[in-house]
């Protein structure tokens, strides 16, 4: 029979830092505090959080990069918004945010969540930072603690 390696959420003993842009200031503070309010219903002590910020969804992956070398905390949650515009702009921003957070995630010991909401107007971000869609901080949250238990889990194997 397979082993099966199944999905925990629990927080407990956990450091998370959460790196919030500041551009699109309300849509992020409403991802912030969905994550920060799951990570806490998850047993992450609210001592054990740190919030940074950074101006906008492209310096996301700078800072998320300086806090892995640190090596300070088991997760790393990326939360942000980029709204479409008239120009390209859009594009680059958030092509250049994922990358980025994919690169540090791959190179990281700790669990890096992808939180950057890119949506086509400013309804679509309220929708999906605590309205009718959810909130996806929360569940950028849950996917970083789900990672984070299971590197620590095959860590110990």
């Amino acid at each position: 029979m397979p082993t099966r390696h199944e999905i925990s959420h629990d927080g407990t003993g956990l450091r998370v830092a959460i790196v919030q842009a500041r551009f699109n200031w309300l849509v992020c503070e409403k991802l912030t505090t969905g994550a920060i309010e799951t990570l806490i219903e998850n047993n992450v002590e609210d001592s054990a959080i740190d919030v940074y910020f950074v101006p906008g969804a492209f310096e996301l992956p700078a800072l998320a990069k300086r806090l892995s070398d640190r090596d300070q905390h088991d997760v790393i949650i990326c939360l942000g918004v980029v709204v479409r515009g008239d120009t390209p702009h859009f594009d680059y921003v958030c092509a250049e945010a994922a990358r980025g957070i994919a690169d540090v995630a791959y190179q990281s010991r700790a669990s890096l969540a992808f939180g950057v909401l890119t949506t086509d107007d400013m309804a679509q971000a309220l929708d999906r930072a605590g309205g009718k869609v959810g909130n996806k901080g929360s569940d950028a949250a849950l996917a970083a603690l789900e990672m984070a238990n299971l590197y620590q889990r095959l860590d110990t194997e």
